[in-house]
């Protein structure tokens, strides 16, 4: 508790207004740095992002720029709309790479369709492949492209309930500048992000601006970023995270555009018409989602710019 109340005096003396970061007592305050980096984050996870570099088709997903349109709004919310599903809440399971890819699938179903639909975070924890680990670990990229790959349509939650395990399957990408991912949140929806989380551990609400590496290599954490606000003195990017709808802003965290906070936006994963209804029947009411082939748009590769999707 010591070391938390030690780093929430550095993280406040720091506040440059009323909008900044607040940091204070939270649920994780009583871990060390190193429990919380065990229980709560990933800490291998920017590898993955490496990897991707290193391979023979990273040069095939360099993106190029594009003008920013004019009229962008100030503020883009999507909470505002009611396409996003209640709050989850990850516990120790290491699988923020799934709950950020899942929800993102659910957002972009219900803008498509008009249904929202909780879907099943643990048929993915369980059964998606591609260098992906349940509970310890995965990455955005990966799991979009084994959706894609394998044709899977991803349960409903009710039928596939979430157990903080992996368990056996039980079945029947991008980087770009912030005024691109402006673009991309207001034209077309929410994304998944890689971020670095390991100063959230006593975060209370306000705008994080300070102490948060913006460092490829720090990379530990997944969250589904839901819009921003430029309408203020300080821009801000909205992030849905994982850890219960008692952390932060009832869920949610604020995270400054401009300055590559906490890594932002070095690792961007986002659906573009992704979202084929296969069925719906009477019966239940529900929507069958499978992401189609064509689904990724862009992946990871911060070296390159994020292009926004095409009209």
């Amino acid at each position: 508790m010591q070391e938390s109340m030690t780093m929430v005096e550095k993280l406040n003396n720091n506040r440059s207004s009323n909008l900044s970061a607040v940091y204070g007592i939270t649920k994780f305050s009583d871990l060390t740095q190193d429990e919380f980096i065990k229980h709560h984050l990933v800490p291998k996870l920017h590898h993955h992002v490496k990897l991707r570099l290193q391979s023979s088709l990273a040069h095939h997903n360099r993106i190029k720029t594009r003008a920013l349109p004019d009229q962008l709004p100030l503020k883009v919310d999507w909470r505002e709309k009611k396409v996003l599903t209640p709050i989850r809440n990850q516990r120790t399971c290491g699988a923020c790479w799934a709950f950020s890819v899942v929800e993102t699938v659910e957002t972009m179903s219900a803008i498509k369709t008009g249904s929202l639909q909780v879907l099943s975070v643990q048929e993915v924890i369980d059964c998606a492949r591609n260098g992906n680990m349940g509970c310890d670990g995965g990455d955005t990229c990966n799991l979009l492209e084994w959706l894609v790959a394998s044709k899977t349509s991803i349960e409903p939650e009710k039928m596939y309930p979430f157990t903080w395990l992996t368990q056996s399957c039980k079945l029947k990408g991008m980087v770009g500048q912030e005024d691109m991912l402006m673009n991309l949140l207001a034209s077309h929806g929410p994304v998944a992000v890689a971020v670095n989380a390991l100063n959230w551990q006593n975060y209370l609400g306000g705008i994080i601006q300070f102490h948060c590496d913006g460092a490829v290599d720090q990379l530990n954490h997944a969250v589904q970023l839901v819009g921003y606000d430029r309408s203020g003195p300080t821009p801000f990017y909205i992030a849905r995270n994982s850890w219960g709808a008692d952390f932060g802003d009832h869920g949610f965290l604020y995270l400054a555009m401009g300055s590559n906070i906490c890594v932002l936006p070095a690792s961007v994963a986002y659906l573009a018409n992704a979202l084929v209804v296969l069925s719906s029947t009477a019966e239940d009411g529900e929507i069958e989602v499978r992401i189609s082939v064509g689904a990724i748009k862009a992946r990871q590769d911060y070296t390159s710019k994020l292009s926004p999707p095409p009209h």
